[in-house]
């Protein structure tokens, strides 16, 4: 899949997408980037663990996104590496803790 200019605030706004259209047509699937509920304040239990993760004591407003970029910019690589990174990571752990 192709991010313009490896944002990940454009991969946010294309998951975002995704979800309003599972939304619509009523097709449910498990990802980890929303809990299901038309409030954006659910962002999903990626959001949840990211926080603690990268030593958030609180929910950032700005998004998953943009702290991850922080992050990646303050370790010096690219934010897209930083978030596959992480996304591994999230889902090994997921898998680990079983359903």
């Amino acid at each position: 899949m192709w991010v313009r200019r490896s944002s990940l605030l454009h991969l946010d706004s294309m998951l975002t997408g995704f979800w309003v259209a599972e939304q619509v047509h009523d097709a449910h699937t498990e990802w980890g980037f929303r809990d299901g509920k038309w409030d954006f304040s659910h962002l999903g239990p990626f959001s949840t663990w990211l926080w603690s993760r990268l030593g958030m004591k609180h929910p950032s407003a700005l998004g998953w996104a943009v702290e991850i970029e922080r992050a990646a910019e303050a370790e010096g690589k690219p934010g897209m590496e930083l978030f596959f990174e992480l996304l591994d990571d999230f889902r090994a752990e997921q898998t680990d803790a079983g359903p």
